[in-house]
């Protein structure tokens, strides 16, 4: 049997496709298939809170992080501003003032 998406709707998966529509019986739910690739090929970022996080967001870092290659610690509560969302294993990349360029992981920030 093929891996159907679940329903965007009510996170149903029991999803049956019919002509080129995929519908969910529980909710009555119906989309197109361009719709469900496009959804999965979307990363979503999320903060410590579970809140999404798109480019141009402040955030605040929830944990004391060591810099790679310095001394130097970000202190917890440090807020940055314009963040942009990128691909990888640190999926933020900022200007924290006094550090300058840096990359975060998404766990260990929140949403302002």
């Amino acid at each position: 049997m093929a891996d159907l998406p679940k329903c965007p709707e009510c996170n149903s998966e029991y999803t049956y496709e019919d002509r080129g529509l995929f519908i969910c019986p529980e909710c009555g739910h119906e989309w197109s298939a361009e719709a469900a690739e496009a959804s999965d090929d979307a990363k979503v970022v999320r903060d410590s809170n579970g809140n999404v996080l798109t480019d141009g967001d402040s955030i605040t870092v929830i944990k004391d992080l060591k810099v790679k290659g310095s001394s130097s610690v970000v202190k917890i509560g440090t807020k940055v501003k314009n963040i942009r969302l990128v691909d990888g294993d640190h999926d933020i990349d900022c200007k924290i003032d006094g550090f300058g360029p840096m990359k975060l992981k998404s766990e260990f920030v929140k949403k302002l």
